[in-house]
């Protein structure tokens, strides 16, 4: 318990560091911790499943979420090769070639399921790469230049949506919610999870005006179903290969996808539900 306690208190600060830093330490920040959590989904996948191009798709991964990344800074940069997107297109171009090195690769090595492997480093870029884009965007979707307050919300909702499921079904927790994937969740710590994040979703709305708070409760609300829901879907991946945590990196804790599970879901359909809101 004291080293799962130490670990948080230095991974919150170090959290909050990558808000109040500028865009560019925010960038960086979510560029490496994307990295790590792909590099722990193919230690993962390498352990019992295929044999991912670790490499190539770290490689990829860099350059996908540099790309997006990139596509949000118009108008913030000093220089105009930066500001009208060109280097934007051109690392997205370069994630095309990278992509197909995956396949290539292939033709060459003595393999028994070659297409497993191609699969399963597309897979990862996709289930964790493209929704840590989809967060790293969370700060730019009022197109008013870079602004912590949205994803730094996002985080405070997720987490408090993770302590309120657990306690509430810590104390009432009766009803299995899906014990197939997850024996210890219930439908009553979910519906106090949903609760208590639509809660501080309010609590929010009172200090960042970004949105009003009918949306930010709204967005408490998806972020508790669609979190939930990416929780399960990493518990049945670490079950299909029989692991408990995807990782050792934080002591007490786990890996680092065992903590951002509930992000990889909720971040593209909270960002999705924004840009409309925002821009409607």
């Amino acid at each position: 318990m004291k080293t799962r306690a130490i670990t948080g208190f230095f991974f919150t600060i170090v959290m909050l560091g990558s808000f109040l830093l500028g865009y560019q330490v925010f960038a960086a920040f979510y560029l490496v911790l994307s990295c790590f959590c792909l590099y722990e989904f193919y230690s993962l996948i390498k352990k019992d499943t295929a044999t991912p191009n670790i490499p190539v798709g770290i490689l990829s991964g860099v350059l996908l979420f540099s790309g997006a990344a990139l596509l949000n800074y118009s108008g913030m940069l000093t220089l105009p090769a930066l500001n009208d997107h060109h280097l934007a297109y051109l690392l997205l171009f370069l994630l095309v070639l990278s992509i197909s090195l995956v396949f290539i690769r292939e033709l060459f090595k003595i393999s028994v399921a070659p297409f497993a492997n191609i699969a399963y480093t597309l897979v990862g870029m996709a289930f964790v790469i493209v929704p840590f884009s989809f967060f790293h965007a969370l700060a730019y979707i009022n197109n008013q230049g870079f602004n912590f307050h949205i994803p730094m919300a996002f985080l405070l909702m997720l987490w408090a949506n993770d302590t309120g499921a657990y306690l509430v079904g810590l104390s009432i927790g009766r009803t299995k919610l899906f014990e197939r994937h997850s024996p210890k969740k219930t439908w009553e710590g979910f519906i106090g999870g949903v609760v208590i994040s639509a809660g501080v979703g309010y609590i929010i709305s009172l200090y960042f005006p970004e949105l009003d708070w009918k949306h930010w409760m709204s967005v408490g609300i998806l972020i508790s179903c669609f979190g939930t829901l990416g929780d399960l879907v990493e518990s049945m991946f670490k079950r299909s290969i029989n692991v408990k945590d995807s990782g050792t990196i934080l002591p007490g804790h786990g890996g680092l996808l065992d903590r951002f599970d509930g992000l990889l879901l909720a971040a593209p359909i909270v960002y999705t539900y924004l840009y409309f809101v925002v821009n409607a």
